[in-house]
């Protein structure tokens, strides 16, 4: 078992205190939006051993396990994250892995540089993924009933919005959403501009149910993706709530600290809310557009007190345990690899014992056991 050193990543969005909150430690004023547990290559958490992709590449079935290298290869096949939101994330959507793989393969083709701003692929890997929250935790995810967006925008008393709410009213469920899109990400830029600056007032002015979309535009002015985030369900999670993202469902999260876990991937198709390319004619491709409700998932308890956020991929497996004071050890034996987070008291973890933001990997069939009082995430695969 390896104690792990992770890296903090300081994205613009990150908060300046969420996590070192969580960690115990003096904020240093800059933002610090993710910490990485994992095998990634950009970047990769660090044991004693050595970083924890050379340990993996030395010997990947007795890291991973013979069943997990057969199902995913010789690789960790997710990564773990503790993630703090300060200000919104952008407007995005995953592709779904023959998608992903059909994208990759044309870009190749036409040797577009992994790095190129404009490359929307830079591997042949689907990304669901999932949020669990720790705090309070805004989000968007999925799209509202065409007649409940209509409804929304209709009320902020804009002239130039009203052909979108017409639109909405006028076609089927998706030809609805489509159009609307397309026709938001496609409008002369310094038009929608003032669309947006006028969408923005009305928000402030009305407050109530329109507040964070008034405080997405004080982030991103001027931005198409302000107005396309209202065609999507808000949601805000309690601690220990959960939101799973899959293929081709648009999302944004908006502020909040959560533990994120993710298949190993870096396609992201953005929609708005970023001075990033947006490549509209490949996000309408990947774009599931179905009115749905956002899904908030609740963990459900095994008989031993383990609590698993079911999803419906194998790439990972996340679960916590809420362990009481005084209660018994659990063994977490599996043979499949493990890392485990502690988020909360004070937890032992084989010999190391785990303050709130320290995590250990657990290789394939090594003796696991926890104890203590606290909280601990269980990150593994379905092999």
């Amino acid at each position: 078992m390896d104690r792990l050193q992770n890296t903090v990543r300081p994205y613009a969005w990150g908060s300046t205190t969420a996590i070192p909150r969580l960690l115990g430690v003096e904020p240093t004023g800059e933002p610090q939006a993710e910490m990485w547990m994992g095998a990634h290559p950009g970047a990769p958490s660090r044991t004693a051993r050595g970083p924890l992709t050379e340990i993996i590449d030395e010997a990947p079935e007795k890291e991973l396990g013979a069943a997990a290298v057969a199902k995913f290869g010789p690789r960790l096949p997710f990564l773990l994250k503790i993630l703090a939101a300060g200000a919104p994330l952008s407007l995005q959507v995953h592709p779904n892995l023959e998608q992903a793989r059909e994208g990759y393969e044309d870009e190749e083709r036409r040797e577009i540089p992994v790095g190129a701003p404009h490359r929307n692929y830079k591997d042949a890997n689907h990304k669901p993924e999932l949020i669990c929250a720790l705090t309070e935790f805004d989000g968007l995810c999925g799209f509202r009933a065409p007649d409940e967006a209509a409804d929304l925008l209709a009320a902020l008393d804009v002239d130039s919005l009203k052909p979108y709410v017409d639109l909405l009213h006028a076609h089927p469920e998706e030809a609805a959403l489509r159009e609307v899109l397309t026709a938001l990400l496609s409008a002369d830029r310094d038009e929608m501009a003032h669309t947006v600056t006028e969408a923005a007032a009305a928000c402030t002015r009305l407050g109530g149910a329109y507040t964070p979309y008034a405080d997405i535009a004080h982030h991103y002015p001027g931005d198409p993706g302000v107005i396309a985030a209202m065609l999507l369900n808000y949601v805000r999670l309690q601690p220990g709530e959960a939101l799973f993202l899959g293929a081709g469902v648009p999302h944004a999260y908006l502020n909040g600290l959560g533990v994120e876990i993710m298949a190993n991937s870096d396609n992201v198709l953005r929609c708005g809310l970023t001075p990033k390319h947006v490549d509209v004619p490949e996000l309408l491709r990947i774009v599931r557009f179905e009115a749905s409700d956002p899904g908030v998932l609740r963990p459900e308890a095994a008989p031993d007190g383990e609590e698993v956020y079911a999803t419906p991929i194998d790439e990972f497996r996340l679960s916590r345990y809420v362990l009481p004071d005084g209660a018994a050890s659990h063994d977490l034996t599996l043979t499949t690899p493990q890392i485990l987070l502690c988020t909360a008291g004070s937890v032992r973890a084989g010999e190391h014992v785990l303050a709130p933001g320290e995590s250990v990997f657990v290789p394939a069939g090594e003796q696991a056991g926890v104890s203590g009082a606290g909280s601990v995430f269980r990150a593994t695969v379905v092999a």
